[in-house]
């Protein structure tokens, strides 16, 4: 479990179990009608009547720098509350809430970490609703509230988040973050909170329905999530688009994962959720065990599937082959170097649901693919980074 971060997976053998219907969702201009600021809106972006609404926002977008923690976490810094009290989050499209530890936290976890105090913000507004959340690797329970959330530049106002309680367990002591901003659907929100991108979405803060994700391989560049934009200068080619297979997590199909041409997984297809907040490439026990076997991964003293690193240039490319798309993975990609230490990519974890066992494609996989999130179209988009 060293290297996993996060599997967001609450209630996750009952989430994926329902398809959500697709909704065709309220457009820009409704929103901002809705909310009494579409004059404000064209005023400020000098509209000409006769040019094309969306080519004239085009450029409204939000981008939210990250870091890259050792290839294992990817966290950016927002601000909640007014004046803003500034916090490290790890944008997680495996989960849809934003919490951020409280003063009203009593666990290990909290002591060293940033924590919010509602008594300082001019803006928050109680609710008498508590939150509680489970990860793979941790957990939290908490209070519901309502306050301004400034990320990527923008100011995201009447945003329900949780302020934790109790983080129980040392993961999230250790962790270097101090919360999570969930970016999936909201049918699986614990508490029914809105998350943040819808929130954003509603108040007309973007000018398209989706968002998506760049993240570096080293920690000299730059990792990017870029709310209502695509910026095409991230990836080479063309987007690929990948259709869900359920409204819940970012759920799409695999064909078939294979080494040479032949299936050393997946054969028959099987079901992936693309996310964030997950280190590795996760599936099934027995395919991931095939996988190690075709790399010559073994397990070392401290529970890694390791490699010599003097292989490297002998190990196989694993292909993921997604709607007819073929998605390469080199030795380079899914081998990761630490302190002279060479550790697969992939892990072994069984998440049965009706269509199956669950594949997790995380940092391992989005590395290699700049990653668009359609709400708007309910899809995926891949292409290989620049």
């Amino acid at each position: 479990m060293k290297w996993l971060l996060l599997l967001s997976l609450l209630a996750l053998s009952e989430c994926v179990l329902h398809k959500v219907p697709l909704v065709k969702k309220r457009s820009l201009r409704h929103n901002l009608a809705k909310n009494g600021l579409l004059k404000d809106f064209l005023k400020k972006h000098s509209f000409n009547p006769a040019s094309k609404y969306f080519k004239e926002v085009a450029d409204l977008a939000a981008t939210e720098p990250l870091v890259n923690y050792m290839d294992t976490e990817y966290f950016g810094t927002i601000g909640i509350g007014t004046p803003p009290q500034e916090f490290t989050v790890i944008f997680d499209t495996g989960s849809s809430n934003l919490w951020v530890p409280s003063v009203y936290c009593y666990s290990l976890a909290c002591l060293d970490h940033n924590l919010f105090n509602p008594r300082q913000s001019s803006t928050y507004q109680p609710t008498s609703k508590t939150v509680s959340i489970t990860y793979g690797t941790g957990s939290m329970t908490g209070i519901l509230g309502y306050d301004t959330v400034q990320v990527g530049g923008i100011s995201d106002t009447n945003q329900i988040f949780g302020l934790s309680k109790k983080e129980p367990g040392s993961f999230l002591f250790y962790a270097p973050f101090d919360g999570i901003l969930g970016l999936a659907y909201p049918s699986i929100s614990s508490s029914g909170a809105t998350p943040v991108f819808d929130n954003i979405w509603d108040q007309g803060l973007v000018s398209q329905d989706l968002f998506s994700v760049y993240l570096s391989s080293d920690d000299q560049s730059e990792s990017v999530v870029i709310f209502g934009g695509i910026d095409s200068s991230y990836y080479t080619g063309s987007l690929n688009w990948v259709p869900l297979s359920a409204e819940t997590y970012w759920q799409i199909t695999v064909d078939s994962i294979t080494i040479n041409g032949k299936a050393i997984a997946c054969s028959e297809s099987c079901q992936a959720i693309v996310d964030t907040g997950t280190s590795l490439l996760a599936g099934p026990t027995n395919a991931i065990a095939n996988i190690q076997s075709a790399i010559g991964a073994r397990e070392n003293s401290n529970d890694l599937e390791v490699v010599s690193c003097s292989t490297l240039s002998n190990l196989p490319v694993i292909v993921f082959n997604i709607n007819g798309v073929q998605y390469p993975l080199s030795p380079s990609a899914y081998i990761l170097q630490s302190e002279g230490v060479c550790a697969s990519g992939f892990q072994g974890m069984d998440l049965p649901t009706s269509s199956g066992d669950l594949w997790i494609l995380g940092d391992v996989f989005i590395r290699q693919y700049f990653t668009v999130f359609d709400r708007a179209n309910n899809r995926v988009g891949l292409a290989p980074v620049a």
